[in-house]
């Protein structure tokens, strides 16, 4: 028996659990394959070039080169920080009750008579990545109530790199794509596309890009949506829609969410992650939201409490600020007017640079015609440059793009625009 200020029991115990006697559970852990963002903004901060340029980006640059913060966005933001009669306290599960208001209006119109018979759901959540999850973790659990719908998923060839595993993440592992993107003609190809869906299996979830496709900024036109939705309706798909930047494509709300609103009208269920991030310039703040058209409104309560449930597992509330933002510009006349004003002269300033890198490599005799540069729309831009030609670019020139050709036309200004109109004339000329 121990005597007191006898340590040989606890001696015992410490020489017992030697940590050092202990592997890592973590030991095992495979390092995770680098994101070709990453990778590529790597190189580029690497690059000691003068001028090298990075056009793979995903925020709207101003002429100036630095991320752009609409004036008005800005004056809110200070005010709502400095606002006294605001609790700090945190909001329900589904976001705040105006804001979820206002976006569903902002994507389908005020009339709409989905909002008006009370069948449409919208959640706040984080950033469209956090929509697209919901969207997911929803399909994958009550998509069919006599058993538990695995896909199959379609994503557009290409997409956003982010989109599969977001997926995949939800427990969907039947992924497959449809072809979108013809990097031949330059173009969308509709009759492939209308092919590979036409074999899509009933209650497949198709993911379509209402506009501002990322990366092509390729859309199609409302002919084209009219021939896809009766495919989908007649093959009994169901549309997930992506509307990442409602009037930078065009500087038109309705125009931008006109494929969202037409399928609604129909009577389609359907879901749309929406982004607030480019059209007002929040980054960083994750605002994003969940619509949800449903048939009926027998439903929406029921739909309401699985999406409560699922967002306490995934997040539990969402940030407030940068969706008070967002609710006191689209609940304020003067405040939209204002904002909008802004938004198209992004707009317009994203049409002269692809007017001018088109009329550059004109001028220079650059192979190949260049007026789908001025055909798409957005803050993205597929140039139609293989992969020798990317990688020449970036080795050669210090220019960077996307692997798949694609850039960011709001990073090209009238500092950089004869550097990389020069350069990417020598990747289509030079000898590789």
């Amino acid at each position: 028996m121990s005597q007191p200020g006898d340590n040989s029991d606890a001696e015992g115990v410490n020489q017992s659990v030697d940590p050092g006697s202990h592997l890592s559970v973590f030991i095992n852990t495979h390092t995770a394959a680098v994101n070709a963002e990453t990778k590529l903004f790597s190189a580029y901060e690497k690059d000691a070039h003068a001028s090298k340029v990075y056009l793979a980006g995903k925020e709207y640059l101003s002429e100036q080169g630095q991320t752009f913060v609409l004036p008005l966005v800005g004056k809110l933001k200070q005010q709502i920080s400095a606002d006294p009669t605001l609790c700090p306290e945190y909001p329900s599960s589904l976001g705040l009750t105006e804001f979820t208001r206002r976006a569903m209006e902002f994507a389908l119109g005020k009339n709409s008579p989905a909002i008006v018979e009370n069948r449409v759901l919208g959640v706040q959540t984080v950033g469209c990545t956090g929509a697209v999850r919901l969207g997911a973790e929803l399909l994958r659990h009550w998509y069919d109530v006599s058993a538990a719908w695995c896909g199959p998923v379609y994503l557009s060839s290409p997409c956003d790199d982010s989109l599969a595993p977001i997926f995949q993440a939800a427990g969907i592992q039947d992924i497959r794509s449809y072809y979108y993107w013809d990097a031949k003609q330059r173009g969308i190809c509709l009759e492939k596309l209308l092919e590979e869906l036409e074999t899509a299996p009933e209650q497949s979830v198709v993911v379509l890009s209402a506009s501002a496709h990322c990366p092509t900024g390729a859309d199609l036109s409302q002919k084209d949506w009219a021939l896809i939705t009766q495919l989908m309706m007649r093959r009994r798909l169901f549309p997930f829609f992506l509307l990442p930047a409602q009037g930078l494509c065009c500087g038109d709300l309705e125009r931008d969410a006109w494929p969202v609103q037409h399928c609604a009208s129909l009577g389609m269920e359907l879901f749309c992650a929406q982004s607030f991030s480019h059209c007002f310039g929040l980054y960083g703040e994750g605002v994003g939201h969940l619509l949800c058209v449903l048939k009926q409104n027998s439903v929406l309560l029921a739909v309401q409490s699985q999406a409560e449930k699922l967002v306490r597992a995934l997040w539990a509330q969402p940030s407030v600020r940068g969706a008070r933002v967002v609710a006191t510009v689209l609940s304020n006349p003067a405040h939209l007017v204002e904002w909008q004003e802004g938004v198209k002269r992004i707009v317009e300033r994203c049409m002269l640079i692809r007017e001018r890198l088109r009329e550059r490599l004109r001028l220079l005799g650059s192979p190949g015609c260049w007026d789908h540069l001025t055909q798409q729309g957005g803050l993205y831009c597929c140039t139609g440059l293989n992969g020798q030609q990317v990688e020449f670019l970036s080795k050669r020139r210090h220019v960077y793009l996307l692997p798949n050709g694609c850039l960011n036309v709001s990073a090209i200004n009238s500092r950089n625009l004869d550097y990389v109109a020069e350069s990417i004339h020598l990747a289509l000329t030079a000898p590789l």
